[in-house]
């Protein structure tokens, strides 16, 4: 809503933030060198920096990359396009496409020594009875230091840009090999002829896949690449901020992202219609764990204060789909949004991207397990950008803490 001269809500909520920031007491840090603010828990409107590379409007339920909407790009637009916007600024024309495009396909090949170690790094994986994604900080780490990525303190522009596409590029190969290599299956080389999206799903699951499946979760790799300063975005440009090497960066962003709060609820949200499992279960099971003061998986989010652009965009996605499932899941979505109304009255939420995503994926063919890597698999492209952006500030991100046990200094007691 707009608010005064073109301000919006969420415009005068970061200035106050600003102002708060600047202006809160002072508690002495550092024994007393360096003065600290008091600000929100978990650094809620606190504004840290300025980026050129997109931002979230929670109240208006809009984001975009750079200067275009991001559900539009989704739309009109392919990855690679998506992915060259973010790095050099600008949507590519057909010439700077097909440059692009012959940049990074020799970048997704795993290195050679990395590819020897995959299949004991997959085999210890399900033997410790941890996913894709833990074995993908491994092997990216271990793809990093194949490659020599150095730290990005010591590096040249193009050398960091060279670094990140590597990263990006290299990642969903990682990741599909891991997979395969966890089910008994051989992994399947990355193809030069085939984009983005249609490569990682070919990798994935053995065979080429359809236009419409291609399509499908093209859109949700897009729509999700970047989202404002989230809690792996921000780790990213914190470990950047050390001038760390970009691989480094990358594999703590992969940390933040398995955590289920962040990068581990597409699944979940499936899980529940799955717990669910019929229309005329939907309202008692809703009602029993809304009233029991659970969580239901897939509404909800800590910045959306309406409608998530992005379920709203991959719910059409999945209705092109169209069948069972995706019957099933609009009814969920309406009736759960109808009984929280009624439920929990003032507080309105609303289905977040995970909902439709675990939908759309499973309807392109991939296993559960496979939802939060392949959210990294587009994630890395939008964190890779943040770390180009960061790493070109030379101020290392340390903020303070206040301490609150007892008071020092204390005797310490005779052995």
């Amino acid at each position: 809503m707009v608010i005064t001269n073109g301000a919006t809500q969420q415009d005068l909520d970061r200035a106050q933030a600003r102002i708060a920031f600047a202006a809160s007491p002072a508690v002495s840090a550092a024994g007393g060198a360096t003065p600290a603010s008091d600000v929100p828990r978990g650094l809620k409107g606190v504004v840290v920096t300025e980026t050129v590379l997109g931002d979230v409007r929670g109240r208006e339920g809009f984001y975009h990359y750079r200067q275009y909407s991001a559900v539009e790009l989704a739309e009109r637009r392919s990855l690679e396009d998506v992915w060259h916007l973010l790095l050099f600024g600008e949507l590519p024309d057909a010439a700077a496409r097909a440059r692009f495009a012959a940049r990074v396909a020799p970048l997704r090949r795993i290195p050679d020594g990395v590819a020897e170690l995959l299949p004991g790094l997959a085999r210890e994986g399900r033997r410790a009875g941890a996913g894709t994604l833990d074995g993908l900080r491994t092997a990216l780490s271990l793809a990093g230091s194949a490659r020599g990525v150095g730290p990005l303190y010591d590096a040249d522009e193009a050398t960091r840009i060279d670094d990140a596409l590597f990263a990006a590029a290299v990642t969903p190969t990682l990741v599909a090999a891991l997979y395969r290599l966890g089910q008994g299956l051989v992994p399947i080389a990355p193809r030069d002829d085939l984009p983005f999206a249609a490569n990682y799903l070919h990798m994935v699951t053995g065979v080429e896949p359809t236009p419409v499946q291609v399509r499908a979760i093209e859109r949700y790799l897009v729509c999700t690449v970047d989202h404002g300063f989230n809690a792996s975005t921000f780790t990213a440009r914190v470990i950047a901020s050390t001038g760390a090497d970009l691989v480094a960066c990358v594999v703590g962003a992969i940390g933040a992202l398995s955590g289920p709060l962040h990068g581990g609820a597409p699944s979940r949200a499936l899980d529940t219609l799955d717990a669910i499992g019929s229309p005329e279960r939907i309202d008692p099971w809703i009602r029993e764990h809304v009233l029991a003061g659970d969580r239901i998986m897939g509404f909800g989010h800590p910045v959306y204060r309406t409608e998530d652009p992005r379920s709203r965009l991959l719910r059409g996605v999945a209705e092109e789909f169209g069948g069972e499932l995706v019957t099933f899941a609009t009814q969920v979505e309406r009736r759960v949004v109808e009984l929280l109304a009624e439920l929990k009255p003032g507080r309105k939420l609303h289905t977040n991207v995970e909902f439709y995503a675990g939908v759309v994926m499973e309807l392109c063919g991939l296993a559960r397990e496979m939802f939060t890597p392949t959210f990294a698999v587009a994630r890395t492209l939008g964190w890779t950008a943040n770390i180009l952006e960061q790493a070109a500030d030379s101020k290392i991100i340390r903020p303070s803490a206040r301490y609150a046990g007892p008071p020092p200094p204390q005797q310490v007691p005779a052995p």
